[in-house]
This record gives C-alpha cells, sequence and structure tokens, in this order.
C-alpha cells in the first residue's frame, strides 16, 4: 500500500505539472496568435495573407510614425492620425502581398542601380524633394544653370548630412526602392500583354461599322410584376441555379436610424448674450490693437483674431449708423447676426482711394513661404529693409536695382512666355493698378490705397518685410472701417443637449426591439433615415459627423438590435440594424426579393418571346406585327456593336450583339434582352474604310491595356490576399 499511495502521489504530481504545461502552452498560443481564450480575436487588427495582424505590433508602428512625423515637424492633428493609421496598414500590405509577389517574379533592384536613382539620374521623387511648391522649379541651391536637378550637389549634400537628415533620405530612399520595384513588376506585366493583328481588325470593324436597323420591342415594365405568379419552390431553384448573380464582393451592414437635433432655447441664447457683455465691457477697457488681438485670441472660436475692412454697407445693420461718426474704439454689441452673437469694435477709420499703383521689394526670412533657399531671420530681414528704404530715400533710381539685387519676389523674373524688354505684372516689382478687390494681402494693398503719391515705407506682412512705393493714385476715394470682431456661435446649453440626450435615451430604451423601433417611429412621427452599405472602416455616414463608435456597434450588434444613443455634436441617434451583408454568396432570405424580381424578369422573357414567335408566323412585317401586338415600330442609326445604348432602349447589350449577324429586311428571332423582348430588321450596314493598317487601332488597344495595370494588378492581389480589416475596432 505504501508503494501504491507514493505511485499516486506522484502521479497526482505529474498530472499536476502537465496541466500546468499545457496552461502555459494555450496561454502562449494564444499570445502568439492574438486569440482570446473565451473565443473571437479581440486583439486582432485584421489578417493580411492569411497572417494575423496584432494590436500591440499595429499600435508600435502607429506610435512610431507619429513620432517621425512629430520629429520632421510635420503637423499631428487628427486628420493626420486617420492618414497614419492607413499608411500603416498599407504598408502592411505592401510587405506582406505585394512585395511577397514581387520577390516571386524576381523583380528587384541592385545598389548600383538605386544609386543612380538616387543621385546620377535622380528619380522624381528625389526631385520632387528639392522643388519649390509654388513656382515648381528645382531649388537653386541644388540646380544647374538649366534650371535641372544637379547631381554633383545632391552628392555633396549627402556626403555631410546630419544624422536627421541620414534618417529623412533612408525614408526617401526607401520610398524610390518600393516606387521602382512596383513600377518593374507593372512594366513587366504590361509587355505580357499584347494585342494581336487579328484582333486589331476584329477591334477596328467594331468600332467602324455601323448599321441601320428597325424593330418591335415589348417592354417587361409593361406588364406588372404582381401579375406574374412564381411559386417558393421555383424562387428557391432559381437562386440555386444563379447563386453566383447574388454575391456581396465586400461585408456591409444597413442601418435605419432617428435623430434627435438639440436646438439652442431662448434662454440658451439669453444667457450667451449675458456672457458676450462680459466680453463688450472687456473690449472697450482695451487700448492698444496687440490688446484688442489678445482677447480676440482668448474669445473666439479656435483663436481667430478677426479683424478686417468694411464698406459701410457690408457692416451689420445691428450696427448704428452712427459708426460713421462715432470716435474710434467704439464697441458695439453683444447683438445677433444670424447664428452668431457678435460684439464689434471700430478699430479705425480710413479713406481708401479706389485705386493706386504700387511697386515692391520682398525681404523674407526663413519660413515666410518664399522658398527654403531664404535663411535669413526675420530681425534681419526687418535690419536689411529699413537700410534699403533709407538708401532710396536718397535715390529713388536704386528702387530698381535693389528689385533685382535683394527682393525675393518670385513675379520679377522674366514669365516663360516673355521676351526680354517685354512688360508683364511684377517687372522691377512693379504691380500695377489695384483696387480694394484686388487679390493682395491687406498689408500690401491699404498701403498703397491709403497712402501719398510718392510715398515710401516698409509694411509687414506673413511673407516677410515689402519696401514699398506708392506710384500714383486715382482721384476718388471711398471711406471704410476697419472692424475687429468677437462671435460665438448659437448653440445648445449643456442642460439643453442633456434634455435632448434624455429624449434620445428614452426613445432607446422604451423601443428596444426592432419592431417596437418602427412603432416608435410612428408614435412619435420620427422622420427614420436610411444607411445603407455601411463598411467597418467608414469614415463618415451622411449627416453624422465622424461615426466612428456608432459603425463600431453596428459591427458587433445582431439584426434587429437597436442601439443606444450616441452623440455627434448636438444631434443624438438611435439606430437599428436592419441587414447583415457578409462577404461571398448572399443567403437566400437576404436576397429572396431580388431573386423573385429576376425571376418574373426571366418569365416576362419567355412569356414575350412566345408572345412574339406566335405573331412572327402570322405577319409579313414590322408593321403588321406591331399593329397585331397593339406596339409600335421603332428605328435605330449608326448604331455599331461597342455603343453602349441604343436609342429608345438604353443599355442593350444583346441587340448589339444580334444586329451584326443579321440579313437586311430578315427579321431576328426574338431577342430576350436586358429591359425589353425585341425583333429586330436589319435596313442597312455601313463597312469601315477597307485599309490593310490597324497600328492605329493595336496601339490604342494596347495603351488601353497597359492602363489597367498599374491599378489592377495591385487590386487582384489584395483580392487574392483576402484582406480582413477591422482597424475599426480599436482607438488609434
Amino acid at each position: 500500500m505504501g508503494l501504491l499511495e507514493k505511485i499516486r502521489n506522484k502521479t497526482g504530481l505529474l498530472v499536476g505539472i502537465i496541466g500546468l504545461a499545457l496552461i502555459i502552452f494555450i496561454l502562449q498560443s494564444a499570445l502568439e496568435t492574438g486569440n482570446s481564450l473565451f473565443g473571437g480575436t479581440s486583439r486582432s487588427v485584421g489578417k493580411i495573407a492569411g497572417k494575423n495582424i496584432d494590436q500591440v505590433d499595429f499600435q508600435n508602428k502607429y506610435t512610431l510614425l507619429l513620432k517621425n512625423m512629430e520629429e520632421n515637424k510635420q503637423k499631428v492633428d487628427d486628420q493626420a492620425r486617420l492618414m497614419a493609421v492607413d499608411q500603416v496598414w498599407n504598408d502592411m500590405i505592401t510587405d506582406l502581398v505585394l512585395n511577397v509577389a514581387y520577390k516571386k517574379s524576381a523583380v528587384g533592384i541592385s545598389d548600383e542601380e538605386l544609386y543612380d536613382l538616387m543621385i546620377t539620374h535622380p528619380h522624381q521623387i528625389v526631385v520632387g524633394q528639392f522643388t519649390d511648391r509654388q513656382s515648381g522649379k528645382v531649388l537653386k541651391d541644388f540646380s544647374k544653370p538649366d534650371g535641372t536637378i544637379d547631381p554633383a550637389k545632391l552628392q555633396a549634400l549627402v556626403q555631410q548630412m546630419d544624422p536627421n537628415q541620414e534618417k529623412f533620405w533612408k525614408k526617401v530612399e526607401e520610398f524610390v526602392l518600393q516606387t521602382r520595384i512596383s513600377e518593374k513588376y507593372n512594366t513587366l506585366l504590361k509587355k505580357g500583354l499584347y494585342v494581336t493583328r487579328a484582333e486589331a481588325k476584329a477591334e477596328y470593324n467594331r468600332q467602324s461599322t455601323t448599321y441601320n436597323a428597325h424593330f418591335v420591342a415589348k417592354r417587361y415594365g409593361t406588364v406588372s410584376d404582381s401579375a406574374i405568379k412564381v411559386s417558393e419552390q421555383e424562387v428557391r431553384d432559381f437562386y440555386e441555379k444563379n447563386s453566383y448573380k447574388f454575391q456581396n464582393f465586400e461585408t456591409n451592414r444597413k442601418i435605419d436610424y432617428v435623430t434627435f437635433d438639440a436646438y439652442a432655447t431662448p434662454e440658451d441664447i439669453s444667457d450667451l448674450k449675458k456672457s458676450m457683455e462680459d466680453v463688450a465691457n472687456d473690449f472697450k477697457k482695451r487700448k492698444t490693437l496687440t490688446e484688442d488681438s489678445s482677447l480676440m485670441q482668448n474669445e473666439n472660436e479656435n483663436g481667430l483674431v478677426d479683424i478686417g475692412m468694411f464698406k459701410k454697407s457690408m457692416i451689420s445693420p445691428e450696427v448704428d449708423s452712427s459708426i460713421t461718426t462715432d470716435p474710434k474704439g467704439t464697441v458695439y454689441g453683444p447683438f445677433q447676426e444670424n447664428n452668431l452673437i457678435k460684439v464689434i469694435k471700430l478699430e479705425e477709420k480710413l479713406e481708401l482711394h479706389d485705386s493706386a499703383k504700387v511697386r515692391h521689394i520682398l525681404i523674407s526670412f526663413a519660413g515666410g513661404g518664399t522658398g527654403p533657399e531664404v535663411k535669413r531671420s526675420k530681425p534681419q530681414a526687418k535690419s536689411l529693409a529699413d537700410s534699403l528704404l533709407a538708401l532710396i530715400k536718397k535715390d529713388l533710381p536704386l528702387f530698381t536695382k535693389f528689385v533685382k539685387d535683394y527682393s525675393d519676389d518670385g513675379g520679377k523674373k522674366l514669365p516663360p512666355n516673355k521676351k526680354e524688354g517685354e512688360d508683364y505684372l511684377g517687372k522691377d516689382g512693379v504691380y500695377g493698378w489695384m483696387n480694394d478687390n484686388s487679390g493682395f494681402v491687406d498689408g500690401f494693398k491699404n498701403f498703397g490705397l491709403t497712402g501719398k503719391k510718392g510715398e515710401l515705407g516698409v509694411v509687414e506682412t506673413q511673407f516677410g518685410y515689402h519696401i514699398m512705393d506708392v506710384m500714383d493714385i486715382s482721384s476718388g476715394s471711398q471711406q471704410k472701417f476697419k472692424i475687429a470682431t468677437v462671435s460665438r456661435k448659437i448653440q445648445p446649453s449643456a442642460n439643453t443637449l442633456n434634455k435632448f440626450n434624455n429624449q434620445a435615451n428614452e426613445f432607446a430604451g422604451k423601443y428596444s426591439t426592432g419592431d417596437l423601433f418602427d412603432k416608435g417611429v410612428d408614435e412619435m412621427k420620427l422622420n427614420k433615415r436610411l444607411a445603407d452599405n455601411v463598411r467597418e472602416n467608414d469614415k463618415q455616414i451622411p449627416g453624422l459627423d465622424n461615426p466612428k463608435d456608432l459603425i463600431r456597434w453596428v459591427y458587433q450588434a445582431k439584426k434587429n438590435d437597436v442601439s443606444q444613443a450616441y452623440q455627434f455634436g448636438s444631434r443624438f441617434v438611435v439606430a437599428k440594424l436592419t441587414d447583415i451583408k457578409e462577404k461571398g454568396t448572399a443567403p437566400f432570405e437576404q436576397v429572396k426579393e431580388d431573386v423573385t424580381l429576376k425571376l418574373k424578369q426571366e418569365k416576362k422573357g419567355l412569356d414575350f418571346s412566345k408572345e412574339f414567335t406566335d405573331f412572327l408566323n402570322a405577319t409579313k412585317n414590322a408593321d403588321d406585327l406591331a399593329n397585331r401586338m397593339k406596339l409600335h415600330v421603332e428605328k435605330v442609326n449608326d448604331l455599331s456593336f461597342n455603343a453602349y445604348n441604343v436609342a429608345g432602349l438604353g443599355k442593350e447589350d444583346p441587340f448589339c450583339g444580334a444586329i451584326t449577324v443579321l440579313k437586311n429586311n430578315t427579321p431576328s428571332k426574338p431577342v430576350i434582352g436586358m429591359g425589353s423582348v425585341y425583333v429586330i430588321w436589319l435596313d442597312s450596314k455601313k463597312d469601315p474604310l477597307a485599309t490593310k493598317d490597324y497600328t492605329a487601332t493595336q496601339k490604342t488597344a494596347n495603351g488601353s491595356l497597359a492602363a489597367r495595370v498599374d491599378y489592377e494588378a495591385n487590386e487582384a492581389l489584395k483580392n487574392l490576399a483576402n484582406i480582413e480589416d477591422h482597424r475599426a475596432k480599436f482607438d488609434f
């Protein structure tokens, strides 16, 4: 017994060890695959070519991309984050699908070829990094005298790059490498596509042969669908036979939804006006434009400094006409204008010339928008502008010389369509006559329209410092008012939003099933809306901003489930999931109605065809047939085999095919078409001009095939990879 007891004890220990090992094995497997122990793939972002995309791996790549964007001084806002998610996903598709196909086809790039693409004969991607976006020209620090990129200067740059520049250059290199491999692969496919001379000849004849005919047609719409009787079994048999016609090419959902739109109450508007009274009082205390700008930045939505020049007729009628006599600094409001509550301040009154002629010298600074070749700082630009102005005031002819030597305005350069000596806008810094409606920045424009003839000065704009010369002014003038504005959008308060939220939640709670939802819509006389073909990664639903949470619910719910209330701004939404469509052959019940309609149309086609056959046996021509069938004779002229539509019938490919094999004045058999059944008589056929040279047709057909490769080849590879995309389940 002692020995047995020892065996039992050791066996129990052994079972425990094995059990623990099994648990560890299962846990490890779950962690590696992303599967949950309790079913599902909660950590799976999707599948690409059979590989599970783990959330942690995706998140790490996404975080790294955002970090790189920040290091490169790129703006990382909500839009950029959405684009980053797409980029990471597309990069994974490239790695797991496209690159695999490229490798199998033995397409690659040697180090020597990559060097050639980066330096010796730079790829367009590289050239783009050294091109001014505004002018479209290569930056002068990297260009040859002819304006093309200089490989020697590129090589010198690469040799002296700092670590950050090397990192960026490596990214460009990877992009060029990937792009060039893709170009080679697609070229390989294009070269494999070829239209033979025989095919080109057939296509030439299809395009150029035309037919004139008359016909008698009976349209399916002339007989009501309800008059065609079909049994349940017939419908099922038709579905089984034609299931390939009822495919869902992507997973999508269909929802009905109702909205509870919150609106600002009179109390909300009154409260908003009261809060704006404090702004008005603060506005009155401010004494300088800088102080006013600070107030606007703090009080306006999005920190907008809202200052503009207006004619009296453009100022709100809520402002008393005394603005013409009121002193500078007068504050008006709060008052309501459209959907805003406003407070405005009269900053200045100006007497503007109707027009003025000006010239300028632009002294820009780094980041001023004129190009990366400008390196001087803002203080350096101001100092240079002041120094040049002082010299010009002593010797005005220097202005033209300084335009050539110092101005950073690209408009001074001779346009490609002009010859030396010809006038053009911007020559010698002259921009001719301008008025209040001219498209110049305000500082530039106002100096000319408020200045005196011959006045010189320096004006700052977002482009830099402009040394201005008012060359001439008009005799007429007009008064304008410089107005600073603080505005608040009229919108429902938190209490009002809460009231509408409660209404939406009450609806969702009371009418919580599919049938009850429809009942509630009727009882409350709500407007039911429809959103069809909702995909898991859709960014929007018409009328709903950023509906990610709702779409996430849609893909977790069952058919006829009713959602909780979701808030989108001042709109609250309750939805019912009405249909689920998975990728592949649609289930019979889902497409039963469509199947029934198609079966009834097929029956109509067969019935109409028999009717035509019976009457054809007793008739001699189209007029007789039309009279017997109480139809009429129709005509079509210059129809080709490639025609998209048939006059009077719409899209009817069977008609275009049938007409090509008919003999003159001989009726066709009844043709069951897409929207009608018809009998056709060929009146005449016009053959194409005789030729032995089909080169042009062959070239066009080859080009048409090649043009489809760049997009369709990638899409075909992606379809074969059976990609599942569940990114919408996560908050990246």
